[in-house]
């Protein structure tokens, strides 16, 4: 498991490790055009597995820490059913609400960095609530809601370079 700011996670939370993968790409793999914006701009497909049966939740934030002006927020997802075990491609699951990305829209904007090779982190927490929040959220604002409530994390990392 990828070590977060502790302060995120529940007291006395159980640490077993949230997975996330997708078909699409392995870990640490390039992403395909097809999920960018030299391509559809689409979501690729996700599974999730090791959900703990206390979840109330999923959140799940999508970001580049490569970008020139420091981090890029390119999805932000929550109140997902913790039932969930895939986010088909190009879809959101039903129920949960998006927040606003730094391309200022709310859906999925799929990697689109300026020269060299930039990192994406698909990072997917477990919650031992839902949240109230508006569709405009922000990364910033989810992560202070989530404080105190995660229960586990897992991410998924891929690459892309445009040609």
């Amino acid at each position: 498991m990828i070590a977060i700011s502790g302060a995120l996670f529940q007291e006395g939370a159980a640490m077993a490790t949230l997975t996330i993968t997708s078909p699409a790409f392995k870990n640490g793999e390039f992403i395909p055009a097809k999920f960018t914006c030299d391509g559809p701009d689409v979501n690729p497909a996700l599974m999730i597995e090791n959900v703990p049966t206390e979840a109330k939740s999923l959140a799940l934030i999508m970001d580049d820490p490569d970008a020139p002006g420091g981090m890029w927020v390119h999805w932000v997802v929550w109140n997902i059913d913790p039932k969930t075990r895939e986010i088909k491609e190009n879809s959101v699951p039903p129920g949960a609400k998006q927040g606003t990305n730094d391309f200022r829209k709310t859906p999925y904007g799929g990697p689109c960095p300026p020269p060299g090779t930039h990192r994406y982190f698909f990072k997917i927490y477990a919650l031992d609530t839902t949240l109230d929040l508006g569709s405009g959220t922000t990364k910033t604002a989810l992560e202070k809601a989530m404080k105190g409530h995660v229960l586990t994390q897992g991410e998924l990392m891929g690459r892309y370079k445009r040609m």
